[in-house]
């Protein structure tokens, strides 16, 4: 299989060889952050790019149009004007934590990408506690989004940030349980081996059906996390003009405005990484002629395929339906979602341990 890893390779080995090992090492850490932040530019860009022309597609309509070819380029043009906006700090506010909550939301999301593997022998940091260190992580945003939200000095601001942190600390339980049922399956929680154990084919398929309940909970429990419609109570336009950012401009709403994307991707990749097999092509037991021919499709397209595909599904959610209340939003998950993931995890548990699955 096809993957990033010659390019990395060729990089270490030539680091190594031109300067010593301790600043070859120092360079490399500085070229995957530098590569981390670009990549955060090019999602924001195509990403948002890709939410309007969705949006657009299934509403029947145009949406943009006019800067560059078929309106591409316009999320440059929102960009360059976040850039040249000014930043304005309400008098009230606490102007350090006001400051500090949306560099906070992005370094977030900076640590998530870390065990992420986009490729076959391309991953930042393959630690075996992989799944672990995401779900820890990822719940450190919500103290941004509290921040932000009581730093402002703003009631719709602070309501906002409220209900974000119910919100996110209900469904983290339910996304949590629907990954450690795939977890039960691989018996470890290192992604590199998630992805190893899905070589002759995806959990989404070889877990059965309950399987498909964690895929199905962990999707709405991810578009609840990141804020999303229908389960964006925390920004509602229509109650709380914008939520935990009402008061932010410029380049400080453009965080907030990025991070939320990026943390779609992240959440999409580690449900690709974990149901979909990750940058592992699609294979079928042991039909050797069909799985080598999926061999030739490199592994970042893979990965990227079936993230992206993961990033639509989201996209759908919000332009099919209405947004639900606080109560439906709170109820869903404490008498619905969690209790089915419990008994769906039980089990999977029996699964695992009496060898059903494929």
């Amino acid at each position: 299989m096809w993957s990033l890893s010659k390019i990395a390779n060729t990089i270490h080995e030539w680091l190594r060889t031109t300067f010593n090992s301790t600043l070859a090492t120092i360079l490399e850490m500085v070229l995957a952050g530098v590569a981390v932040i670009s990549l955060f530019a090019i999602l924001g860009l195509v990403l948002v790019i890709m939410e309007r022309k969705v949006s657009a597609w299934m509403q029947i309509r145009l949406g943009p149009n006019r800067v560059g070819p078929k309106g591409m380029l316009q999320s440059l043009a929102d960009t360059v004007k976040l850039l040249v906006k000014e930043g304005l700090t309400p008098n009230g506010a606490d102007k350090f934590l006001f400051n500090l909550a949306p560099f906070i939301a992005m370094m977030v999301a900076m640590l998530l990408m870390a065990p992420i593997a986009f490729a076959k022998d391309f991953q930042l940091w393959d630690l075996n506690i992989g799944v672990l260190y995401i779900s820890a992580v990822s719940s450190i945003m919500v103290i941004s989004i509290l921040m932000a939200g009581w730093s402002s000095n703003n009631k719709y601001s602070l309501m906002g940030a409220m209900r974000s942190g119910a919100q996110i600390v209900s469904y983290e339980l339910s996304a949590g349980l629907s990954i450690l049922s795939i977890v039960v399956l691989t018996g470890s929680l290192q992604v590199s081996e998630i992805i190893q154990s899905q070589s002759n084919g995806w959990w989404i398929f070889k877990g059965h059906i309950p399987a498909i309940i964690s895929f199905v909970i962990f999707m709405i429990a991810v578009t609840a996390e990141t804020n999303r419609a229908p389960f964006d109570l925390a920004e509602a336009e229509s109650e709380l003009t914008a939520g935990f950012h009402t008061e932010y401009s410029g380049m400080k709403f453009a965080l907030f405005f990025l991070a939320e994307y990026v943390n779609v991707f992240i959440v999409c990749a580690i449900g690709a990484t974990v149901f979909l097999g990750g940058w592992m092509p699609f294979h079928i037991g042991s039909w050797e002629g069909f799985n080598h021919l999926m061999d030739f499709i490199p592994s970042s397209i893979w990965f990227f395929g079936k993230t992206f595909f993961l990033i639509f599904l989201i996209m759908w959610f919000r332009w099919s339906f209405p947004r639900l209340r606080i109560d439906q939003l709170l109820n869903l998950e404490w008498k619905y979602l969690l209790p089915i993931s419990m008994v769906n995890l039980l089990l999977m548990t029996a699964i695992a341990i009496l060898g059903w699955y494929f």
